[in-house]
């Protein structure tokens, strides 16, 4: 009798498979040594491409029967597979963080489904049995659909599945006709299992990863573990195999195991074939894995039949590593190892959770390069090549369960009701998790790159996740099981191997473990990356050098999820959560990239690099010592480079041998002269790769380090005289090949003319403003601030309560080689406030601008102090002596190197998706902002203020936040300059509540002032 689909049962968290077969490792097998990837396709028919297609909105008005062979459907639509629906034109997509996307809309239980929508994908495929597949048993694989997949053959019930991230099979045999056959399958948006998938992710649907057929030799290795762990010495290490098979008949027959290293032969054996093959050896002197040094020996497998016939080959990759907990201390072969990671969503902003091999290596050519170690795959298994790929590019993993039930315990914890927290110790959602564990563990467990299982995320905690965690040790005791969510639920603390939390300051880790020092810490989310974020980043990292237990952690995260959209006019942006109409939502909490969503480095990048950086260079005038936090590799396996630098222009080149041994320092003479000429020096050591590698060429640098000095020069002195031109509402001021003027009526600097072209398009004014940042927000800066906003808006010079025309306008004082002229502005603060500005104008042109203000204490601390200067667009080129070459702020600048860098304003908006506060430079010496022929204006630093901050954007910083996407923001006209003292910090412990660390704030307990010269070039 046939079974049929109960649509009933997606209400039952216990109905997650039916039909499925079981999972088993993720290894590829071929025909034959010659041309394997040929011979894979005797095996495997992809069924990627166009499928039949029909939308439904819930799972009641879902089209029944259509999987009968009668049922034609041929005239459907078309639809991609594999692809999402919602990025096919049906249902859009949905950003959603801890809220679950039905909320609003259905009032449900956990397990219950929402009925009022719920979309219902219904697929057909009509497809043919290839004749090299004929005679063979046939079975599908789906490696990805969301969240519940249905399938019938040839009008047949084949089976059912749900965990959206891991691979469902199926048997397709028995229901196979001659001819052409008719795949069908429904997949349903919401089931069960998705109150368990409540990940802070866009909620998508449909068929997503590959689809294929495939069929299997008569006699087959269906799950091959590969156990590579060297002993306690690391000088051998025992090498284990265990194949299970199948075949038509009892398997007979032999295996034929070689594993080499670069050619050479390590083993070679011969084993008899049965239901189960295992065996192991010993393997002396192992070049071990580590993501420093991604070791890999070669496997092959040959499977023969009883009549000596090759049936398949299968070719692996193996990494021998040691990773264990000692004393308390995760170590990797014999060593403490440093997480120096990222959370990576498997995202594209082109086709969502589907992600393509060239997108893929991509991340990780970005990650090596920037120093990053590790990826935590946030929230649920990726797709399979990623492990293969970080076994070959070197990076760790700590591979997470498909597990997130956010929504139903962040309430909990402040109402002390429990009882709809899941899956906590509900007995009836225990299997379904089991099931998930064992799905990830049997198809990845032969990674070398993975080093920990995850039960999963934001789950709170309870008896089911903690079985999870023993059903992980018992099928690998070779590696950790982590999960955060006992921090929040101690009655199960042993679920997880490792102290793992979100967000906690660095004195929070601190105070931690001087009270529990009986696990490592990490911070599986750290340095919550939204917009212009990731300041102080730099204690975090700095802690692993002086914390033995802290261990490191993973940046919230890798890309922004952000999704490639036309607004009305065609023009082509990143949408975020809310722009699709979709409700709820939690908007742009969707990007919290360091990359943006079309793959670039975000200007975060510049710092992680610096602060993940595995060699520390300590310059100094003459000597440079070496720190190597590589835990493998000597520093001599790269270049080291030096570089001396006068006023920002190199004059000195050279190399240096360092030979540093792992985890050891050491003191060098520099191989450069001592410098004599008066001048600003910046000595930076560098190393970079000696050779290509697979994520960069030979000559990337690895690390740097900079030190700066002063050779004291004799200051600019001016002795042209000026002429001071007065009458009854304006000061003019005049040099030989330029004109300044003062207008008494509109209380400030409203002209300034160089070689007799006007470079003001408006009154320069004090400004104590910044755009706010997704930080900002969070901690509520512009309502705690919103005085200094309104004051930068709307300072007068006027007094206020005064008559029309008493304005706070001093006279000119001459001198013998300037003319100063001062004004006082009032701002519009509770309580009253006021600031001055003073012009001193020499003969050469320059002009020193002054900026003062005596604290009033009530008001606190400001964003910027400074002055903005608005000039004409055309003056669009950027030329600096400062940091760079990405923006840097004042806890965000330790990846910074002093140099001269050039670019155009337009190239200093940063594309965070809402825009806000970016493109500012510290400790800038001068600025050059010009046209296309090089004539503009200068801003430098005076010696007394020192180093200045610096920024030129297209945008003021009101118009910044006025928009909350870039096309909303008007058309450029003008080039704006702000000069400033000092900016708070941006922030970035994380973008709810926590605020620029104090020492970053600006200090208001004395008087500021702030002095810096412009003069037009």
């Amino acid at each position: 009798m046939e079974r049929e689909f109960d649509y009933g049962k997606l209400k039952d968290p216990q109905y997650f498979r039916d039909g499925r077969l079981d999972a088993h490792s993720d290894h590829r097998y071929y025909g034959s040594v010659l041309d394997m990837e040929a011979d894979y396709e005797e095996f495997k028919e992809s069924l990627n491409g166009l499928w039949k297609f029909h939308y439904a909105r819930n799972y009641k008005s879902a089209v029944r029967g259509f999987e009968k062979t009668d049922y034609c459907c041929k005239d459907w639509d078309d639809i991609h597979v594999p692809a999402h629906i919602q990025m096919e034109g049906y249902d859009v997509p949905q950003y959603a963080n801890v809220q679950y996307p039905w909320e609003g809309h259905d009032e449900i239980e956990p397990g219950e489904i929402p009925e009022y929508f719920n979309p219902v994908a219904s697929y057909v495929k009509y497809f043919n049995v290839p004749e090299r597949m004929k005679g063979r048993r046939l079975f599908i694989s789906f490696q990805g659909a969301e969240s519940g997949l249905a399938l019938w053959l040839n009008g047949a019930f084949v089976g059912y599945s749900e965990d959206s991230f891991t691979p469902s099979e199926f048997e397709l045999t028995d229901y196979l006709v001659e001819g052409e056959n008719k795949l069908s399958a429904q997949v349903f948006k919401w089931t069960a299992s998705s109150w368990c998938e409540d990940q802070d992710f866009y909620r998508f649907s449909g068929i997503y990863r590959d689809v294929y057929l495939y069929t299997v030799p008569d006699v087959h290795v269906r799950d091959l573990k590969i156990c590579a762990i060297p002993d306690e010495t690391l000088k051998k290490a025992a090498f284990d195999i265990r194949m299970e098979m199948i075949s038509q008949e009892k398997p007979e027959g032999k295996a034929v195991i070689r594993l080499t290293k670069d050619g050479s032969k390590i083993i070679e054996e011969e084993l008899a074939l049965g239901t189960e093959v295992s065996h192991s050896w010993t393997v002396d002197e192992p070049e071990l894995w580590s993501a420093e040094e991604p070791k890999l020996y070669d496997l092959t497998i040959e499977i023969y039949n009883a009549a000596g016939e090759l049936m398949e080959v299968i070719p692996e990759k193996v990494g021998f590593r040691r990773f264990e907990m000692k004393d308390h201390i995760m170590t990797l072969n014999g060593r403490r190892i440093v997480f120096k990671g990222v959370n990576r969503h498997e995202f594209s902003s082109v086709s969502g959770r589907y992600v393509s091999e060239a997108e893929l290596r991509k991340d990780l050519e970005t990650m090596k390069r920037s120093n990053i170690n590790a990826i935590r795959t946030c929230h649920y298994p990726d797709g399979s090549l990623i492990y293969r790929l970080c076994d070959e590019y070197g990076l760790y993993l700590i591979d997470e369960t498909n597990l997130e039930s956010h929504g139903t315990w962040d309430t909990a914890m402040m109402t002390g009701d429990k009882s709809r927290v899941v899956p906590n110790d509900r007995q009836e959602w225990l299997d379904m998790m089991l099931d998930r564990v064992n799905s990830i563990y049997q198809r990845d467990k032969n990674h070398a790159s993975i080093l920990i299982w995850s039960c999963g995320n934001e789950s709170y905690g309870g008896k089911d996740i903690y079985e999870m965690s023993q059903l992980f040790r018992k099928l690998d005791p070779n590696r950790l099981v982590h999960y955060e969510g006992v921090h929040h639920d101690r009655r199960y603390n042993d679920t997880s191997d490792m102290e793992s939390q979100m967000y906690t300051p660095v004195e929070g880790i601190k105070e931690f473990l001087a009270n529990d020092r009986s696990k490592p810490f990490i911070c599986c989310e750290y340095t919550h990356a939204m917009g212009n974020s990731c300041g102080a980043m730099h204690k975090y990292t700095d802690l692993t050098d002086t914390e033995p237990l802290y261990q490191g952690g993973f940046i919230w995260d890798y890309i922004d999820q952000t999704i490639c959209k036309k607004d009305r006019y065609g023009k082509e942006f990143q949408a975020y959560g809310g722009d699709f109409g979709e409700r709820p939502t939690d908007y742009n909490f969707s990007a919290n990239g360091i990359v943006y969503g079309n793959r670039e480095a975000s200007p975060k990048m510049q710092e992680v690099k610096f602060n993940y950086q595995n060699i520390t260079a300590k310059v100094g005038r003459t000597e440079v010592e070496v720190i190597n936090k590589n835990l493998f590799v000597n520093t001599d396996i790269f270049e080291c480079r030096v570089t001396v630098a006068r006023d920002g222009h190199i004059i000195r080149r050279a190399v240096l041998e360092t030979h540093v041994e792992p985890l050891g320092n050491e003191t060098y003479n520099l191989p450069i002269p001592q410098e004599t000429l008066a001048g600003e020096y910046a000595v930076t050591v560098s190393f970079h790769l000696r050779q290509d590698e697979i994520w960069a060429k030979k000559g990337h640098e690895v690390a740097f380090g900079q030190y700066v000095y002063q050779i004291e020069k004799a200051e600019k002195v001016c002795s042209n005289g000026v002429k001071v031109i007065r009458s009854t509402h304006n000061i003019g001021v005049r040099g030989t090949h330029f004109e300044v003027m003062f207008s008494v009526l509109s209380g400030g600097l409203v002209s300034y003319k160089f070689a007799g072209k006007e470079m003001l398009r408006s009154i320069p004014k004090p400004n104590f403003w910044r755009a706010p940042v997704d930080n900002d927000w969070g901690n509520q800066m512009p309502a705690r601030y919103a005085q200094w906003k309104i004051a930068s808006m709307y300072l007068t010079d006027k007094a206020m309560g005064d008559e029309l025309f008493k304005m706070s306008f001093l006279e000119a004082q001459e001198g013998e080689h300037s003319a100063t002229v001062s004004f006082t502005y009032h701002l519009c603060t509770i309580p009253k406030a006021k600031c001055q500005v003073s012009y001193e104008v020499f003969g050469d042109g320059r002009v020193k601008t002054t900026l003062s203000y005596d604290p009033v204490k009530e008001l606190g601390d400001m964003p910027e102090f400074g002055m903005m200067f608005k000039l004409d667009a055309d003056y669009n080129h950027v030329k600096w002596y400062g940091l760079g070459p990405a923006e840097t702020y004042g806890d965000r600048k330790m990846g910074g190197k002093l140099g001269i860098y050039e670019n155009l304003v337009e190239d200093n908006m940063a594309q965070y998706i809402v825009p806000q506060e970016c493109g500012n430079k510290e400790d800038v010496r001068y600025a050059e902002v010009t046209d296309s022929k090089g004539q503009g204006m200068r801003f430098q630093a005076t010696s007394e203020n020192g180093p200045m901050c610096f920024s030129a954007l297209p945008y003021t910083p009101h118009e910044l936040e006025n928009a909350m996407h870039p096309f909303e923001l008007p058309q450029v006209h003008y080039t704006v300059i702000r000069a400033s003292k000092a900016q708070m910090g941006i922030a970035g412990d994380d973008s709810w509540g926590s605020k620029t660390h104090p020492e970053y704030l600006l200090d208001t307990s004395k008087k500021m002032e702030f002095s810096f010269w412009f003069c037009g070039i």
